[in-house]
This record gives C-alpha cells, sequence and structure tokens, in this order.
C-alpha cells in the first residue's frame, strides 16, 4: 500500500495495526497519513485548494444550489470539497484536517461570479495578502498566490465555464478574516500585507506539518542513510534523486531529527530552513528579509559556501545539498 501523495511505501505491520476500513481507506486515498501505531491522521485542504472549490461553485451556481465540488490538486488526485453555492455566490470554509497549528482552518473563502462574454476572469480581492515589495517571483502589488495553487484556481474555473457552456465568466475571491488571521502568520516577515497568502504545493496540508509525528520520529529512529528534507519541494526533487533511500518530511525541526537518525545522513532542501538553521543571523547586514531574495543576488553563493563549511565541523557525517524550485543544486557539502 502506497501513499498516493507521497509515495511512501507503508510497512505491512503498520496497515494490520489500523482496525478501520473507513480511516485505511482515507489513507488509500491520499487523504490520510498512515502512522506505525495504526493510526490515520487526516491531511486537510490548503488554502489553493479552498480557493479553487469557492470559485467553482460560485460558477456552476449560477444554474442551480451546489454543496460539494470535484477540484483536482496540484498532486494529482480529485477531492470532493464541501461548499455552499447558489445564484452565483458561493463559500467555502476551510478544513484543517488533524494538523492541530493551521490557523486558516475554517476560514470563509467567499466567490462571487458574474457570466461575461468571452475569457475567464479572476479577480483575488479583501483579505488576499499582496507583495508591498518585488521578490525573485512576484513583484510590488501582486496577490500573494502560488503559480500552483492559481493553475488550480484557473482550471477549476474553467472546467465550470465549460459545464455550464458559458462563454465567459468573471470570479471575485474574497476572505473576510484574512486581514485578522495574517496577524498570526509569518506573511509580514517576507513582504505580504492585508491578508494571507494562497499557497499549496499538493493541495493539501500535511498533519504534522512543523513537528514530529510519532511514525516519523520511528522512522528517523530506525533509519540508516536517511534522507531529511525540510518541506514538500525537497521532498518531491529527493525522491527523483535518491529513489532507493529513506525519504523523510521532517519541517522546520532539523535538530531534532539529526539528533534521532544514524548514519550517513543527507539534508536536503530548499535553501532558507536549512541555512537558517546553521547560522540564524545568515541575514543580518545584507538588507534583505528573505533567504530567497539573497539568493538571487551576487553575494549569496560565498555566503552560502562559508555557512556550508561551518555546518560540516559540527556534523561532518551529514551531507547537504541545497536546490532552487526546479531542482537544481545551489550547493552542497559532501
Amino acid at each position: 500500500m502506497r501513499d498516493p501523495v507521497s509515495g511512501f511505501d507503508y510497512p505491512e505491520a503498520w496497515i494490520k495495526k489500523c482496525h478501520s476500513p473507513d480511516l485505511l481507506r482515507l489513507a488509500v486515498e491520499g487523504l490520510g497519513v498512515l502512522t506505525s501505531s495504526g493510526t490515520v491522521l487526516r491531511r486537510g485542504y490548503t488554502t489553493g485548494t479552498t480557493a479553487a472549490a469557492a470559485c467553482k461553485a460560485a460558477i456552476l451556481s449560477l444554474s442551480r444550489d451546489v454543496t460539494a465540488v470535484p477540484v483536482k490538486i496540484p498532486c494529482g488526485l480529485v477531492v470532493s470539497v464541501a461548499v455552499s453555492g447558489s445564484c452565483g455566490h458561493a463559500s467555502c470554509k476551510k478544513y484543517g484536517g488533524d494538523y492541530p497549528d493551521d490557523v486558516t482552518a475554517g476560514c470563509e473563502f467567499i466567490a462571487d461570479a458574474v457570466p461575461r462574454n468571452e475569457g475567464i476572469h479572476f479577480l483575488p480581492g479583501e483579505g488576499i495578502g499582496r507583495f508591498s515589495r518585488d521578490t525573485p517571483r512576484f513583484r510590488k502589488g501582486d496577490p500573494a498566490i502560488s503559480p500552483a495553487p492559481l493553475a488550480c484556481i484557473l482550471t477549476s474555473m474553467e472546467e465550470a465555464v465549460n459545464q455550464q457552456g458559458l462563454c465567459g465568466v468573471e470570479v471575485r475571491l474574497r476572505i473576510p478574516e484574512g486581514p485578522g488571521i495574517a496577524k498570526k502568520t509569518l506573511n509580514s516577515r517576507v513582504g505580504v500585507v492585508g491578508g494571507i497568502s494562497i499557497l499549496g504545493t499538493t493541495g493539501l496540508v500535511e498533519p504534522w506539518d512543523d513537528h514530529l509525528e510519532e511514525s516519523v520520529g520511528e522512522r528517523l529512529a530506525v533509519a540508516h542513510d536517511a534522507v531529511l528534507t525540510t518541506g514538500r519541494i525537497g521532498l518531491r526533487y529527493a525522491r527523483l534523486r535518491y529513489p532507493d533511500k529513506e525519504i523523510v518530511l521532517i519541517g522546520s525541526r532539523i535538530a531534532e531529527a539529526l539528533a534521532a537518525v544514524h548514519g550517513e545522513v543527507i539534508l536536503f532542501g530548499l535553501p532558507a530552513l536549512i541555512l537558517r538553521f546553521i547560522n540564524p543571523d545568515i541575514l543580518e547586514g545584507t538588507g534583505y528579509s528573505t533567504v530567497e531574495e539573497f539568493a538571487a543576488t551576487p553575494g549569496f553563493q560565498r555566503v552560502m559556501q562559508s555557512t556550508l563549511d561551518t555546518f560540516k565541523k559540527e556534523y561532518p557525517h551529514v551531507r547537504v545539498e541545497l536546490v532552487n524550485r526546479d531542482g537544481f543544486i545551489l550547493g552542497e557539502k559532501p
């Protein structure tokens, strides 16, 4: 039995410990994560999936009441998302699953659709953050919507337009609670103001997102020659580069993971979490607020290599590989 989201093959012993066919089915479908104790933790939906569902529901509700819509999320799965839609107006409350620290769980996304003569027009409105400065991937004033969820939103809207037989549509999306929730996030540190970001590399929220769950800790304790990844992008490229190794998603808990794992280890992922773990003051004096911004400058390579040299002295058994969002190696230390 394989997790269709992460590609992890669940051990038979874990499967036998799960006595609930309904929960096991969630794991088979990718909507849950099976742990070593037989417990299944439910994945939630990202802000991107929630936004796509609200927009699609608003269009479909132009002709009928809507209570659920299918959404093809970035990881390739099709999920059914609960909505409430009527007369071109729809809302969708974000489902957080079993991730305990999801500050956006329960947040309402509201979409309003109006037929147009041609084209598909998506208008991000109130409560969706915008960038207050230029970044390597966004310009000042751009809505804080990552490429994968934006593609999911537009595809969902196109499906609804075709289903309705419309020539075009305009959908305005707003998140009334967005400005308040944003104060509980790190958005201001990355230059996003006025609301929350619409994110989601896979479309699903992992239940352990930023901490080590029991099953991950146990995997680390018995793993040899493991690859530790800090996020979903790193996980994807690590699986491509090291298909025969144990790949473990550890989030930001790098110190705990390094203490738990044995043998030769590869620490793999985007630069930000790893470099700031090695040197929390890495941005001091650079004039940049994020590692991503700093990485686009000529001085980054020298600082990165010096930081990796320092790390190697403390963790001689750990190889570090830093990649960009396209999977290319930015820096490494054998």
